[in-house]
């Protein structure tokens, strides 16, 4: 009886380490925490204390998606 056993290496794929892997789940984590506190305290805010701000209700999400992105990139 004839074994044939092919063994090839993963060229290219990388090598992710669990401590990157816990990095990147921490750093998702506080863009996640940053984004749902900016958008709780932007919508507690009236219509017109966003006025006054020069902002609208429809802003909302796409400013906390700024202001995390912001927070992670510091």
């Amino acid at each position: 009886m004839a074994v044939a056993t092919q063994n090839t290496a993963l060229k290219g794929a990388p090598a992710v380490s669990l401590a990157s892997l816990f990095e990147a789940a921490k750093t998702r984590f506080t863009r996640y925490r940053v984004y749902r506190q900016t958008v709780h305290e932007l919508s507690d805010l009236s219509n017109r204390e966003l006025a006054d701000l020069g902002l609208h209700r429809s802003m909302i999400r796409r400013l906390a998606q700024q202001a995390a992105e912001e927070h992670v990139a510091r």
